[in-house]
């Protein structure tokens, strides 16, 4: 397929400058036009932008060579329009005149490139090269605008991609929360009407496990981040579920103080899971027979996190309970090897104080844990 052979506008009021220029640039392998005043290359520019917008390229024009001297508009007038022409075609400006400042006022105003002519034709070889350098300089140009809005678009593909992402994991999250609801809800039944103390104490057990990590999927639904937890509210809504499902006022004296610390919402199904289990353990043998303080507390401590769950209850005379599976225990081990967390018992408080200290990030491997270190 043979290639099209470029168009070049030659505006000058001189025709036999004019003819020179023709027969010059076509053996250049060039097709040129000419317009007599600045008046009616506009009329050929506009006519030829329109034309390409829909499509089309007959007559359209690659470039245009402007002449200064011209009646009625001159050739800075003209280029000011042309410029104002979207889509127009780059300028060469030609002038006879030496005065560098119209050179210098025609760069400024967007002239592509400039040079001086004469009456005999010899500036022609000059055209040519200034025109082939402006053809370049435009064509990198549009590649430069085409890859801009490449960019933009990707840009825009992926921000809309990213909202539509949010959106199902937030729809994800409602539904599976939802979901851990309703088996909490029909836990919580099931235990009210179990007839044996154990059945039903499993029960309990398993719906507290169920909630605290609904509450996770909750959070992440209503919350702007995806990617985090607030554990204060996160803990704040998970122990509100313990107080509305023990009996009686069990837990009516169940606390938190906790700092705004934000972890991945998996560490924070283990966080909450051993919040369950403990303030569970503590509410069973700590205080068998009334309802009495537990505190939980939380706060950050350089990189690292603080948890305590504290009761004043019997301490170390607590009585073995001869039904206990030991459940409870192995699940706290579990989420505090998930949280690569230090459990310990606090030996200086009267009644039972569990501590933990696990790092806010999680451990990088190959990188030492600095609560494990510490």
């Amino acid at each position: 397929m043979n290639q099209r052979s470029p168009t070049l506008l030659y505006i000058d009021d001189d025709s036999a400058l004019a003819r020179l220029v023709d027969r010059g640039l076509t053996r250049r392998g060039y097709k040129v036009v000419h317009a007599a005043s600045g008046e009616e290359g506009l009329e050929r520019i506009r006519r030829a932008c329109a034309q390409s917008t829909n499509g089309s390229i007959d007559g359209f024009i690659d470039v245009v060579a402007l002449d200064q001297y011209m009646p009625g508009l001159d050739g800075l007038e003209t280029l000011e329009q042309i410029m104002a022409i979207p889509g127009s075609p780059p300028v060469v400006f030609v002038t006879a005149s030496q005065d560098s400042s119209i050179a210098v006022t025609a760069l400024k105003a967007g002239a592509a490139d400039y040079l001086v002519k004469d009456v005999t034709g010899d500036f022609i070889p000059l055209l040519h090269v200034a025109a082939e350098g402006a053809l370049r300089q435009a064509e990198l140009q549009r590649a430069r605008e085409e890859a801009e809005a490449e960019i933009h678009a990707s840009r825009d593909r992926y921000a809309a991609l990213a909202a539509e992402r949010e959106m199902l994991l937030r729809e994800v999250n409602h539904r599976v929360g939802n979901s851990l609801q309703i088996i909490a809800s029909l836990l919580h039944l099931q235990a009210s009407s179990a007839a044996q103390d154990e059945v039903k104490a499993a029960l309990t057990n398993a719906m507290g496990r169920v909630a605290a990590v609904a509450q996770v999927h909750r959070r992440l639904y209503t919350s702007q981040d995806l990617k985090s937890v607030v554990l204060n509210q996160y803990l704040d809504s998970l122990l509100e579920d313990l107080r509305r499902s023990a009996e009686g006022n069990r837990m009516s004296r169940l606390t938190l103080k906790a700092e705004p610390i934000e972890i991945d919402p998996d560490r924070a199904v283990a966080v909450g899971i051993i919040v369950n289990e403990l303030v569970m353990n503590a509410v069973k043998y700590a205080y068998p027979d009334r309802a009495g303080p537990i505190h939980v507390e939380l706060h950050a401590h350089g990189e690292d996190v603080l948890l305590s769950i504290t009761d004043n209850g019997v301490g170390d005379n607590v009585k073995a309970d001869p039904r206990s599976t030991g459940m409870g225990q192995r699940i706290v081990a579990a989420m505090a090897s998930k949280l690569d967390a230090i459990v310990e018992r606090d030996p200086a408080h009267s009644g039972t104080r569990i501590v933990l200290k696990f790092a806010r990030m999680p451990a990088v491997p190959g990188r030492p844990n600095t609560a494990a270190a510490s």
